[in-house]
């Protein structure tokens, strides 16, 4: 079975990896961005109307990575 993506490609990936392409990086967070904002939010919501065990394992995973003593060094802003 092919693998498929989850939030990023996998060129997303390599140009957020890759600080020398700073233009073309910052306008993968940009499509990042817009992927989170509107259809991460849709998925989520579907999720957890349609099948909210899928939605507890989606929460899981996310908060799993940053829990909430942990602070990440990302800016929201960003």
């Amino acid at each position: 079975m092919a693998r498929t993506r989850a939030l990023l490609t996998e060129r997303d990936r390599e140009l957020l990896m890759n600080e020398d392409q700073e233009g073309r990086r910052y306008q993968t967070v940009s499509v990042i961005r817009g992927r989170i904002q509107d259809e991460l939010t849709t998925d989520v919501e579907i999720l957890r109307e349609h099948h909210p065990d899928l939605a507890e394992e989606l929460r899981d995973v996310v908060c799993r990575q940053f829990p909430d003593d942990q602070e990440t060094d990302t800016d929201p802003g960003e």
